[in-house]
C-alpha cells in the first residue's frame, strides 16, 4: 500500500519557504514587526490568506481589516508569526480533499481555532515564547500528510479502519514503521523551524513522550486541544475525530484544568 519511498517522495515535493516568507519570519523573530509587514505585503497570496484568516468571527474584530501592517500590529509578534507559519502549511494543502470531508474554509477554521486556543493555554501557563506559540501551526500538517498518503488507497485504508478500528496514525505506523508526527518533524526541519516545535508536536501524539518534562507537559495540553477541536460537529462530519487515538491516561493529570479553561469565554 504505502512504502517509505512514497513518504520520501512526498517530503521531497514539499516546497522550501519562499524568500518572502523566510524574510518575514526572520524579521518577526527579530521583533521587527513593521519591516515584516512590509515584506509580507509583497506576496499577494500571503496577504490574501492573512486577510481571510484574521477577519474570521473567532478573532472578534468588528470591522474588516485589509492592511497587512494593521493586521500584524493587532496580532502582535507571536500571533503574526503563527499566521505566517499557518500560511506556509497551506502550501501543502490539497486543492480538493478526497479522504477527509474538508475544504479551504473548514481547514482555515481549524487552523484559527487551534491557534487562538493554544495561545489561551500558554497565557494560562504563563509561557511567553514565540517558538512554542508557533508549535501549534504544524498540528494540522498531520491531517494534510494523512490526506496525501492515503487518498490513492482510500478503499484499503477504510477497510483497515472498519475491520480493525484503527486510527490513521496507527495504520501508517503498521505499514511503514513511522508516524504522521515523525513526518511533520521532517517538514519542520525542511522549513528550518526551531527543533522545539517538532519535539512538542511529537509529544502531542500521546505515544512519543519527551524526556523533557516541560515539553511533555505542553504535549499533553496540545493532545487535549487536538481532540477538543476535532470533536466538534464540523470535524466529526469530516471524520477527523478518528484521526489518532485519544490517550486518556497521558492527560488525566491536566484534564479538569483543561476543561475549566475551555469553558472560560
Amino acid at each position: 500500500m504505502i512504502t517509505k519511498n512514497d513518504i520520501n517522495n512526498f517530503i521531497e515535493k514539499i516546497p522550501p519557504s519562499p524568500d518572502v516568507l523566510k524574510q518575514t519570519i526572520s524579521l518577526l523573530n527579530n521583533e521587527e514587526l513593521t519591516k515584516a509587514s512590509k515584506v509580507a505585503s509583497q506576496d499577494p497570496a500571503l496577504s490574501a490568506y492573512l486577510k481571510n484568516l484574521v477577519n474570521k468571527p473567532l478573532y472578534g474584530f468588528k470591522n474588516e481589516i485589509n492592511d497587512i501592517s494593521q493586521i500584524f500590529g493587532i496580532l502582535g509578534l507571536s500571533a503574526s508569526q503563527q499566521s505566517v507559519y499557518n500560511y506556509m502549511l497551506t502550501l501543502l494543502s490539497p486543492k480538493k480533499w478526497e479522504l477527509f470531508a474538508l475544504n479551504e474554509s473548514s481547514f482555515y477554521e481549524l487552523q484559527a481555532n487551534l491557534s487562538v486556543k493554544w495561545q489561551k493555554i500558554l497565557e494560562h501557563l504563563n509561557i511567553l515564547d514565540q517558538d512554542i506559540e508557533s508549535a501549534i501551526t504544524l498540528l494540522p500538517a498531520s491531517i494534510i500528510v494523512s490526506e496525501a498518503l492515503f487518498k490513492d488507497v482510500k478503499t484499503d485504508v477504510e477497510m483497515l479502519r472498519g475491520v480493525h478500528a484503527l486510527d490513521y496514525n496507527t495504520i501508517l505506523l503498521r505499514l511503514c514503521d513511522t508516524t504522521l508526527f515523525n513526518i511533520c518533524e521532517l517538514i519542520a526541519k525542511k522549513w528550518e523551524m526551531p527543533p522545539v516545535i517538532a519535539e512538542i508536536l511529537k509529544a502531542s501524539s500521546g505515544t512519543q513522550k519527551s524526556e523533557n518534562k516541560e515539553i511533555n507537559q505542553l504535549g499533553k495540553w496540545m493532545h487535549l486541544l487536538l481532540f477538543y477541536e476535532l470533536s466538534k460537529p464540523m470535524f466529526i462530519n469530516a471524520e477527523l475525530n478518528d484521526f489518532i487515538e485519544f490517550n486518556v491516561e497521558y492527560v488525566e493529570d491536566i484534564y479538569e484544568e483543561f476543561s475549566t479553561l475551555m469553558e472560560i469565554s
